[in-house]
């Protein structure tokens, strides 16, 4: 599944391929959240990295299913 994580004062999103769930990734977002403001969001990739955020410095977090890339150029 593709994650995008919006960061405060940041332009850019952070986007990673995950195999966890949409569920688990709510489930680790909300876990950090709690952690009076001190918590780290902490999320694996599908390569084996993990990508730490600050959780009281998250925007937004947008996860959508995995989609299979489209190839060509017709329109159906």
């Amino acid at each position: 599944m593709e994650v995008k994580i919006g960061i405060q004062s940041i332009p850019r999103e952070l986007v990673l391929e995950t195999k966890a769930s949409a569920d688990e990734v709510q489930r680790l977002l909300t876990e950090a959240l709690s952690a009076d403001g001190t918590g780290l969001f902490v999320l694996p990739d599908d390569r084996g990295s993990k990508f730490l955020v600050p959780a009281d410095k998250i925007a937004y977090v947008e996860f959508a299913g995995a989609e299979t890339r489209r190839v060509g150029f017709g329109s159906l």
